[in-house]
């Protein structure tokens, strides 16, 4: 990739600044009293960072792994500074997202060597996962791919709707059936439409729940199955979409949908309006699953694509 595309440019980076100054704001407003009336990073201070670090829902086993980091490089330095603690904070977080994420990509794009490239998108009802497939959508159209959309929801007549109302939004097609029909079937239907347009990127809409896991995992493995009937290694990328302001609850559907199927990448929605942006690092360490979407706004173009740097230097710039 080129170094142009490298470049983060000055509008996301606002649109990520914006996004998470309520995060900010709530994290640092609480490590400024852990640390008040200290000067060097002690026994105290670590406990208080640590209620800070599970109270802005990094979780615990993360806030755990972080704060044994600190008191290692802290036992260095008998009289480390409190001033230091967020340069110490900033390279502990910087380095376990590096751990899963490995790139720091800005623009949407899919493998050259994948035609259609298939995403299957994972998710429990409400957290956005319609809306971040018709912004995803109109990201890789705007890159030039010719995409087609697949309503395998069928189980809910308005999310066969709503994701109609994406399609003719962004102009793309979409395949769809009537509502109860087999989300398998549709699944086939967009994949054959999709080798026949030539199409770039596929991206298959599935249930947001259903009865218990098994059900949803024989689901997932049935749309699977028969997708693979059209393409071969269908699907190149199944991605799990989480509501950020919902903290510790996005945990458990990430526990939820990894047990039930093979999840690869994750969309973290609706970061904008919370002050829970810690779930981010906390879900990206625990599940070893790349975030390589994040949402940052309703609007259409503020869906980024997740830069573990930009993130990190927004959340202490």
């Amino acid at each position: 990739m080129s170094f142009l595309k490298k470049i983060f440019s000055k509008q996301k980076k606002e649109t990520l600044d914006k996004g998470l100054e309520k995060t900010k704001a709530n994290f640092f407003e609480k490590l400024s009293k852990a640390v008040a009336g200290k000067s060097t990073v002690d026994a105290d201070v670590l406990d208080n960072l640590e209620e800070v670090l599970v109270a802005s829902d990094v979780g615990v086993n993360t806030t755990l792994k972080i704060i044994k980091r600190i008191e290692e490089r802290v036992a260095k330095d008998k009289y480390l500074g409190t001033d230091a603690l967020n340069i110490l904070l900033r390279e502990e977080i910087s380095g376990l997202l590096s751990e899963t994420n490995l790139e720091s990509e800005t623009e949407f794009t899919v493998p050259a060597d994948k035609k259609p490239y298939v995403i299957m998108v994972v998710g429990v009802n409400g957290v956005g996962k319609t809306t971040t497939i018709g912004k995803l959508a109109s990201q890789f159209k705007k890159q030039g791919l010719k995409v087609v959309l697949g309503a395998a929801d069928t189980f809910r007549a308005a999310a066969i709707d709503q994701l109609q109302i994406w399609a003719n939004r962004t102009e793309v097609p979409l395949v769809r059936q009537e509502m109860g029909s087999d989300p398998a079937s549709v699944a086939f239907d967009t994949l054959t439409s999709a080798v026949n347009q030539n199409a770039d990127v596929v991206i298959i809409d599935t249930a947001g729940r259903l009865h218990n896991k098994v059900n949803l995992m024989n689901e997932l493995t049935k749309i699977k199955r028969v997708m693979q009937k059209v393409v071969v290694d269908a699907p190149h990328e199944v991605l799990l979409v989480l509501d950020g302001s919902t903290g510790q609850n996005a945990f458990e559907q990430a526990k939820h949908f990894t047990l039930a199927t093979e999840v690869t990448s994750l969309a973290v929605t609706k970061l904008d309006g919370t002050a829970k942006g810690g779930v981010v690092i906390g879900i990206s360490d625990q599940f070893k699953i790349p975030v390589k979407y994040i949402g940052v706004g309703e609007g259409i173009d503020d869906l980024q694509v997740f830069n573990k740097n930009e993130f990190v230097a927004s959340f202490f710039r």
